[in-house]
């Protein structure tokens, strides 16, 4: 068989807008497209159900026989990467490898090992920029040092992006060059330790009424107010830049959450420690409470503080929670029960459909006041006026807590005056 091209298909699920794809299929070499169910992903995922993993399986197939459909296809290993490589280039002549950058921890450290495996079989490694707009130090302070705190940063991104025309990369258009090759047999969900999820993912809406309005909108979350696309985006089934454009002609509101995506992207790429450590060192002296049964009891939705509630239970039951809540429960658990920032990251982590670790170690620290540009540690949301404020007809507790206002509805597990004034004497002390 003659000389190949092998793409890499991550966290990029699309044939359209796919810088990486794009740029292998103009190399001249065929190219056979590859995905790999990674063990070491998959292995830290503790539930048999996961859907973020039948979502990935389900647009994987998708991908699959849009590929055969093109007379090609696309080959699929379940394994540990260097194992799926060894096994390729065992029976095609691989000249090079394309695939789209991950800025996570471990990718990095992946790509790393892959990189130097490539290198031992003369197998050339080319990355692309593709799930962001701008990425590492390309937006930087003047004196080259990485922002933390988003106002300036987000200034900065539009200055740089000001008269530039954002590319698009037509990889929908060459598809004439994938390698003409028969399917390998597809794994069954089954055959990764998972099984199917009752919970759906709904295909992406990039709709011109969600993106104008979204200023009035999202922060209600008895309505459709939102896109909705962060699960699209950690998997790249949608194009940021597409998302970008659009959101520059019909609303700088929502330019600004996509730049707060990007800005917390360079906050982890700049200080990888923040995965496992405050940001602001200090903080990492707080004597959290860590109440096991106040912990269990937030995870379930029972803390008798209705908007708290209603949120918990909306995440447990469909993967997702509304933006405005996410704030006001991670704010709930640790300012009123002085709970880790780590243990609701983490179990934000396991349950968010739109889990990207940059975005919700961020926001998370945000709420705890150890992030940058967090929230000051004296600010503490009072989740009942928080729901007078944003849910003040009470639609969004009622369809998650419909015993509200009944005797089997809890009192609430901690009074805020008091939960409060405990916040804010244990931070100052630990800050002295």
């Amino acid at each position: 068989m003659d000389k190949a091209a092998i793409f890499w298909f991550r966290r990029d699920l699309r044939l359209h807008d796919n810088h990486g794809l794009w740029q292998a299929l103009k190399s001249g070499l065929p190219v056979l497209p590859v995905f790999i169910f990674d063990t070491e992903i998959l292995g830290k995922l503790s539930s048999g159900d996961d859907a973020r993993v039948s979502f990935i399986y389900a647009e994987v197939k998708k991908l699959k026989e849009e590929l055969e459909k093109k007379g090609s296809s696309l080959w699929v290993f379940h394994g540990k990467p260097l194992a799926a490589f060894r096994k390729l280039f065992r029976g095609i002549k691989v000249e090079a490898v394309f695939t789209n950058k991950d800025y996570e921890p471990y990718s990095r450290q992946r790509d790393a090992k892959t990189d130097r495996f490539f290198r031992s079989e003369c197998v050339d490694f080319f990355l692309f920029k593709d799930q962001v707009i701008f990425e590492k130090s390309e937006v930087v302070k003047d004196n080259g040092e990485p922002y933390t705190v988003f106002t300036p940063y987000s200034k900065k991104w539009k200055q740089v992006l000001n008269g530039k025309k954002i590319s698009s990369f037509p990889s929908e258009e060459r598809l004439e060059g994938l390698l003409k090759i028969d399917p390998l047999p597809f794994p069954k969900l089954s055959d990764l330790g998972f099984k199917k999820s009752s919970l759906v993912v709904p295909p992406p809406e990039i709709t011109e009424d969600v993106i104008r309005n979204y200023a009035r909108t999202r922060n209600l979350p008895a309505i459709r107010g939102t896109s909705r696309l962060g699960v699209h985006l950690r998997f790249g089934t949608v194009s940021i830049r597409e998302l970008i454009r659009k959101a520059e002609k019909w609303s700088e509101v929502f330019l600004n959450e996509l730049i707060w995506r990007e800005f917390f992207s360079s906050v982890l790429w700049h200080f990888p420690q923040v995965e496992n450590q405050a940001f602001k060192s200090k903080y990492d002296f707080i004597p959290w409470r860590n109440n096991e049964k106040e912990f269990e009891r937030w995870c379930c939705g029972e803390t008798g503080y209705p908007l708290v509630d209603a949120g918990m239970r909306e995440l447990n039951a469909t993967g997702f929670m509304h933006n405005r809540v996410r704030m006001v429960t991670a704010s709930f658990l640790t300012k009123h029960l002085l709970v880790d920032w780590r243990w609701g990251e983490a179990y934000f982590a396991e349950k968010l459909l739109d889990f990207e670790l940059a975005s919700n170690n961020g926001n998370w620290q945000w709420a705890a006041g150890t992030g940058c540009d967090a929230a000051p540690y004296f600010r503490i949301f009072n989740p009942e006026s928080q729901q007078k404020k944003f849910d003040p007809e009470g639609q969004y507790v009622r369809k998650w807590v419909p015993e509200v206002n009944t005797p089997s509805y809890p009192k609430p597990m901690v009074e805020h005056k008091m939960a409060r004034e405990r916040a804010l004497k244990t931070y100052k002390e630990a800050l002295k």
